[in-house]
């Protein structure tokens, strides 16, 4: 066992108005499996890099391990496997890589494959592998189920279970649920280090958030009551205390000890008053901010919104997967669910009008109004007024969904391509929220998105129930929103 030290942590990126870190403090054990989970631009990657000691920051970072970091980055892809291998984990025999590949469902013969014709999944498990096996180092790894496939997020969370010890960013409930055994979460106030997998994270997460409402509802009605309270009894001691001066024979001794008296009473009350207060401040410091989202849909004049039949994808004249037939109905939600590369993305962008070799027949109606959210968003920049105004979208509303979706008065005036991964992938949620349309394609929504964002929209679809065609690997987000499922399977 060693020990990884935070004390007084401090970190800011150059030129923001806040800190990323504040003076936090706390330890974590080499021999957890460890998640790390917060909003998107809370600082999961940030802390990983200082980790690293790729950043500059105040205070003290101390461990005794040497730490690796996923994905690995890769100077040349066209080199083999077996070559960006040894420069990984060097000292490791072929059977021994091998031996690892088989964990991961990888075929043996990819290790003499040029890196570069491997599919993203596979180039994750060989990264995953490669580093695993570099013995004595503690492993980083930074969202590793991006762009997996559902059967690649089940093999790579079964492989993590059987390691020893890792931190790992993700976004994924039921991936973490499967692999880690703790839980540290950078909060909107704080760092917090919990035992348990995600869900026993959130439930106790949950429960602190219900209790401290609890509490700040009585302490709200406590405060007010004794601020009447404070208020009767000051008036009361004004009034005994001015009745010493009025007409007649009165007993002024008894009547300035009475108002003293009193006067100690509202002081007592005022006490109270500011201790509750001071109570209520340190209430729900942390809680999230994941206000209800809206979308406003479009019913369109048919049932049948498109009618494929068919359909094969094609890449450079090689059809890629098998036909695939169905319809979208009003109120369907649909799952395409396949393999990387079985043509799931290339068939949503036919569905939007982009120019993608096929055959078989698609039906798309000319006054369809179509919602689309990319995969990528290579080309976001700017910051998000310039983004409103390019979009022909009303800047407002845009701000409020950005809003509930957890950004602050700082990110508005942040060029965008500065912004995390997360951040930019909401920018492209915010503006499909904003479109008033018949249909919403999305093309996986929620890579990069933390964990609550992923609820809001679990919410969010829920309840308006649009009409809608979806790509996405989050098991607990397919259980949850597809009423319908198509598969994609390559040829």
């Amino acid at each position: 066992m060693s020990l990884i030290n935070i004390q007084n942590l401090t970190f800011s990126y150059e030129g923001m108005n806040k800190n990323i870190f504040e003076n936090v403090s706390f330890q974590i054990d080499t021999d957890w499996k460890l998640g790390l989970v917060g909003r998107n631009g809370r600082g999961k990657t940030t802390f990983l890099k200082l980790l690293l000691n790729e950043l500059e920051y105040s205070r003290s970072i101390s461990s005794k391990v040497k730490f690796n970091y996923f994905p690995f980055a890769i100077e040349n892809e066209s080199n083999y496997v077996y070559e960006i291998l040894w420069n990984i984990c060097p000292n490791k025999e072929e059977w021994e890589i091998i031996r690892e590949f088989s964990y991961l469902n990888l075929d043996s013969g990819i290790y003499y494959n040029q890196y570069n014709t491997l599919s993203n999944g596979e180039k994750t498990k060989v990264l995953l592998a490669g580093l695993f096996l570099n013995d004595n180092n503690y492993l980083l790894i930074d969202e590793p189920t991006n762009h997996l496939d559902t059967e690649g997020r089940k093999v790579i969370s079964n492989y993590l279970k059987r390691k020893k010890s890792f931190i790992l960013i993700s976004h994924d409930r039921q991936f973490l649920d499967t692999c880690t055994d703790h839980i540290l979460s950078i909060n909107r106030c704080s760092i917090d280090v919990q035992q348990g997998n995600f869900s026993c994270w959130y439930e106790n997460y949950i429960n602190q958030q219900t209790f401290e409402m609890a509490q700040n509802e009585h302490l709200k009605k406590e405060i007010n009551r004794l601020n009447n309270a404070s208020k009767r009894t000051s008036e009361w001691a004004d009034k005994t205390e001015s009745a010493k001066y009025g007409n007649g024979p009165v007993d002024r001794g008894f009547i300035g000890h009475k108002a003293a008296k009193m006067m100690k009473r509202a002081k007592a009350t005022e006490n109270r008053q500011m201790k509750a207060i001071e109570e209520k401040t340190n209430l729900l410091k942390n809680t999230e901010k994941t206000d209800k989202l809206k979308i406003e849909c479009l019913e369109y004049r048919l049932n049948k919104l498109i009618q494929i039949s068919d359909v094969q994808i094609k890449y450079d004249n090689k059809i890629i997967c098998k036909p695939i037939t169905f319809s979208v109905t009003a109120n369907e939600r649909i799952l395409l669910d396949g393999k990387n590369g079985s043509g799931k993305s290339s068939l949503l962008k036919l569905l939007i009008g982009e120019n993608i070799e096929h055959t078989g027949i698609v039906n798309i109606p000319k006054d369809l109004k179509i919602s689309y959210i990319p995969q990528t968003f290579d080309n976001l920049q700017g910051n998000i007024s310039n983004f409103a105004t390019e979009n022909k979208i009303e800047q407002p509303l845009l701000r409020s969904i950005l809003n509930k979706l957890g950004f602050d008065k700082n990110d508005f005036s942040t060029n965008i391509k500065d912004m995390s991964q997360g951040q930019k992938k909401k920018i492209l949620i915010a503006k499909s929220l904003s479109e008033k349309a018949h249909l919403y394609i999305w093309d996986e929504p929620l890579n990069y998105l933390d964990i609550f964002s992923r609820i809001q929209l679990e919410e969010l679809l829920d309840t308006y129930k649009p009409t809608m065609i979806f790509v996405e690997h989050d098991i607990s987000f397919q259980n949850k929103i597809a009423n319908t499922t198509y598969h994609t399977y390559k040829i």
